[in-house]
C-alpha cells in the first residue's frame, strides 16, 4: 500500500522586523534561493520574498519555521504548489 503524505495545516505567521528579519511559520519547503529571491512553499501557497543580501538563517521543515535576514523589499503569494522542491531536484 502506498504511503500517503499528510499535510498538517496550522496557522501561518509572517513576522517582519524593520524590513531586515523575517520569520515565517507554516513553511513546507524552500524551492530556490539566492541573494535577491527566496521561494518558499507554505500551507497557503507559494511565498516569494524579494530583496537584497537575503540569507536563510534557519529552516526547520519539521516545525515549518523559516528565518531569514537581508534587505526585504517585497513579500507576495502565488497559488502554485510544490513540484518536489529544491532538494528533490538536486538529488534526481
Amino acid at each position: 500500500m502506498a504511503e500517503e503524505k499528510k499535510s498538517v495545516k496550522g496557522p501561518q505567521n509572517l513576522i517582519l522586523e524593520n524590513r531586515r528579519v523575517l520569520t515565517a511559520t507554516g513553511v513546507s519547503n524552500v524551492d530556490s534561493f539566492d541573494e535577491q529571491t527566496i521561494i518558499a512553499y507554505t500551507d497557503l501557497g507559494q511565498l516569494i520574498i524579494k530583496g537584497t543580501k537575503l540569507q536563510i538563517n534557519r529552516l526547520n521543515i519539521e516545525t515549518g519555521e523559516l528565518t531569514l535576514n537581508g534587505e526585504i523589499s517585497s513579500l507576495s503569494y502565488s497559488d502554485n504548489q510544490p513540484s518536489g522542491g529544491f532538494l528533490t531536484k538536486l538529488f534526481k
